[in-house]
């Protein structure tokens, strides 16, 4: 019987799977992709408390090893189900079935993707889904951003501070967004708009070199730009687990300040949650105070 089981092998699984075994409880930790998470595909982290630099899949190497020379037990293996039975829970995955007294669901988020050709391969390369996280390293260049809603509004904004220029092309006539930041777009001089544009080719070889959008009437718009900003949404994984959880419109899990979901002994930690913040250190935080709290809950049995 494990003490405590975590879905998700990215900063906050790795970060709870530390501070649960830290507490003397036996850990089992689950992954279906990769070590790491999203910050895996990161080429270089620079907002990380004490790390000047370094790349996303070592500081995820680094958790991993952390935490199997804590006594972690690893897993690949995709969930199929969770269920709680009495006190205990059953999670079954592809090749298991394991039974914990708590579980910590930390499957974070996937970006939402643009389902290009080269896509994939430019990612790290060009192609980035966060500016607070990589648009640094693009200082003094033009660089495009994709996407008409509040997140693509606040990186444009970010991204006019770091870049020479910032060019938002939008695939509707409007922004989405709220008003305050739709007018603190028109204040900067460095930033340009085109609305009714859809991206349909990303040019370059190993490294991002332009982009091609298609307007309505079927003429083309052709950018040069080194870096492109993708923020058209993320999207959750959490339907498996409504019957334990109570989740947002958007699919996001509800917790308390505790990362306490409706179910006793189930916990959430990271982006798969409901929050305003999300970010490496905010992941690492969650990951904590869950951990904590499933220790606690453990010492009530």
């Amino acid at each position: 019987m494990i003490d405590v089981l975590i879905i998700g092998a990215g900063a906050a699984g790795m970060t709870a799977a530390l501070y649960s075994l830290r507490n003397g409880r036996s850990v089992t930790i689950l992954e279906q992709d990769a070590i790491g998470g999203q910050i895996a595909q990161s080429p270089r982290v620079e907002n990380f408390p004490t790390i000047m630099q370094i790349s996303g899949s070592e500081l995820a190497d680094k958790m991993f090893d952390q935490i199997t020379e804590h006594g972690a037990d690893f897993k690949f293996g995709k969930v199929t189900s969770l269920a709680k039975s009495g006190d205990y829970f059953e999670v079954k995955t592809e090749f298991d079935t394991l039974q914990a007294k708590s579980v910590i669901i930390a499957t974070g988020v996937e970006h939402r993707k643009l389902h290009l050709e080269n896509e994939e391969k430019l990612i790290g390369h060009g192609i980035s889904y966060c500016a607070l996280c990589d648009g640094a390293f693009y200082a003094g260049e033009d660089v495009v951003l994709v996407g008409d809603a509040n997140t693509a509004l606040q990186y444009a904004l970010l991204l006019s501070s770091q870049c020479k220029s910032v060019h938002i092309v939008t695939l509707f006539d409007k922004f989405f967004g709220d008003d305050v930041l739709v007018k603190a777009l028109g204040t900067r001089d460095n930033i340009s708009v085109t609305h009714n544009a859809k991206l349909v080719e990303l040019k370059g070889d190993g490294e991002l070199e332009g982009l091609v959008f298609e307007r309505p009437d079927k003429t083309k718009l052709e950018l040069k730009t080194k870096a492109l900003f993708v923020a058209i949404g993320q999207v959750p994984n959490n339907k498996m687990f409504e019957g334990l959880v109570e989740l947002d419109k958007a699919g996001y899990i509800v917790a308390d300040d505790n990362m306490k979901t409706k179910t006793p002994g189930l916990f959430v930690a990271g982006d798969c949650r409901h929050k305003t913040v999300r970010q490496l250190t905010t992941a690492c935080s969650d990951g904590a105070i869950a951990a904590t709290s499933a220790c606690n809950y453990l010492n009530t049995k």
